[in-house]
């Protein structure tokens, strides 16, 4: 069999597809050269791709071309390289060049040559990074295709290889993000985000669930998450992106876009995901009969291999979604113990209402503003409530005392920061040891002159630093038994008086800085 009778049919389509072209490079400074390959190669195909070619006629110029490319410019999947053009070794030099200054091992580079001479073939093979060796006079279709398929073939198969690697990066860096996301918004939010990313696609998405109603094994999943009643067929919408901005947080089926609830329909009704060219409705049911849905649609066709990865990060994302949805529920839980046990003390001083929550807010406030972390601060929110929970070993005569407490009295109101320590110190829960350290602390003093252990400085932990600034100041805004509530402004100046004595300075002067954000909190809440 001749050159001219190697067809390679296995890899001919039988018609063009509308297909981004192979980017063809030719280096070389004869003209003809250039016109023959072209004229040569011009109905050339390989799957399904046709040719493009790029013509330059000195290493110099293929230099510029080439940096362009490296910068964005189109990526070239083969050079035909001359050897000899300014100088007797320019195209060596040029190998060199894209090799190893520009990084690029992927394009194949094919060296021709008219003066074998001057680059004796197993020379140049054994030393330079190149992919074949051919004279100028393997000019027949033949030859030349021989070539380029050899060529486009090795250059497709380590594209793939890269496309694989950078998946598996994308699928390493999508886990990664939403594991780090810590709330269900903004997790929910990371899954459309990195859907999309993973696929390399510009896609839009919606991202929904759906929960058991804990009827029992086998029976249909039935509300959606933090419904307040259950109804059949709705689902709770978590995330989505901008093209999906409208839908509700409760939706029906029938109340979504039609192509998100026929997909949805289907993926609950069949319990598995299924597709369509250029969309993909992902479903997975958790070993709890909890239902997550994620549709996403692509401006171009997805394969199968983009689907394969879609589903396994899905499903991945699942499950991560249940456990986050179980901590969210416990937090939820949890922070509303912590209301009720602190709205509870509250009803034993009626004069003080509010206190604890406003406490919890300016606490995160000033620890927003101290740049702790998010988890840090609303762990703060939860806990500051409760520093005053020792006044459940204060008798009621003395917590509502209209005067001023004689020494026994006030002996036992100061017992009240070891009584708290102690209730709240015997759960292992983190926002409760929190608190405890809180409780025993808020009434310690910057310059070491507090109770009940008469810590200084930085002796004092933070969040009890803060609270005690929180405290102060809704204290003396709030009305007591005592006496009556002063302004905000007062209360302030006060602050600023005790800056360095009684409080941190920094906090002090963190806090001075959000007068507005405490005017809003008291406008919105003002003390009872």
């Amino acid at each position: 069999m001749t050159d001219d009778e190697m067809l390679f049919d296995d890899d001919a389509p039988a018609a063009r597809a509308a297909a981004a072209p192979w980017q063809v490079l030719i280096v070389d400074d004869d003209e003809s050269v250039h016109q023959v390959t072209q004229l040569v190669m011009g109905d050339f195909e390989f799957d399904g791709r046709a040719l493009q070619f790029t013509h330059c006629y000195s290493a110099a110029e293929a230099r510029a071309v080439l940096a362009g490319d490296s910068r964005g410019a189109p990526q070239f999947a083969l050079i035909l390289l001359d050897v000899v053009m300014e100088t007797d070794h320019a195209g060596l030099e040029l190998v060199h060049y894209i090799r190893e200054e520009l990084g690029n091992s992927t394009v194949r580079i094919v060296l021709r040559t008219g003066q074998p001479g001057q680059a004796p073939q197993a020379y140049v093979l054994k030393t330079y990074d190149i992919n074949d060796y051919r004279e100028k006079t393997d000019l027949t279709h033949g030859k030349l295709s021989t070539v380029f398929y050899s060529a486009l073939r090795g250059y497709r198969d380590l594209m793939r290889l890269e496309r694989a690697r950078s998946g598996l990066r994308r699928s390493i860096d999508a886990i990664t993000h939403v594991g780090d996301s810590d709330n269900l918004r903004t997790f929910c939010s990371a899954v459309l985000e990195q859907a999309s990313a993973l696929l390399g696609h510009d896609g839009e998405g919606v991202c929904a669930s759906r929960r058991h109603d804990g009827a029992g094994v086998g029976a249909a999943p039935d509300i959606a998450a933090y419904a307040a009643a259950p109804q059949a067929d709705r689902l709770r919408v978590l995330a989505v992106t901008p093209a999906y901005a409208g839908l509700l947080a409760e939706e029906t089926l029938d109340q979504l876009p039609a192509p998100v609830a026929e997909a949805f329909a289907r993926c609950m009704r069949e319990r598995r995901d299924h597709h369509g060219d250029t969309y993909y409705a992902c479903y997975h049911l958790t070993g709890e009969g909890n239902e997550s849905l994620l549709y996403m649609a692509f401006s171009d066709p997805v394969g199968e291999a983009e689907r394969e990865l879609l589903a396994l990060f899905s499903a991945n994302v699942a499950i991560t979604y249940e456990k986050l949805l179980q901590r969210e529920e416990s937090a939820a839980t949890q922070h509303a113990t912590v209301a009720i046990l602190g709205g509870a003390l509250e009803r034993r001083a009626p004069d003080s209402g509010g206190h604890v929550e406003r406490v919890g807010a300016i606490a995160a406030m000033l620890a927003e503003a101290a740049q702790l972390a998010p988890a840090a601060v609303r762990q703060l929110r939860q806990a500051a409530p409760l520093h005053d929970v020792g006044h459940s070993g204060v008798p009621d005569a003395v917590l509502n005392q209209p005067g001023p407490l004689d020494g026994e009295q006030w002996r036992l109101m100061r017992r009240h920061s070891e009584v708290g320590r102690a209730m709240l110190q015997r759960s292992p829960q983190p926002v409760l040891q929190l608190a405890a350290a809180i409780a025993h602390e808020h009434h310690e003093r910057w310059d070491g002159s507090g109770y009940p252990r008469g810590l200084a400085g930085e002796q004092i932990s933070l969040a009890g630093r803060i609270t005690a600034l929180a405290d102060f100041v809704d204290a003396m805004v709030s009305p007591r038994c005592y006496r009556p509530a002063w302004p905000l402004a007062h209360a302030l100046e006060q602050v600023r008086a005790e800056s360095g004595k009684r409080f941190d300075p920094a906090l002090a002067a963190l806090l001075l800085q959000r007068t507005p954000e405490l005017q809003q909190l008291y406008h919105r809440s003002p003390p009872l």
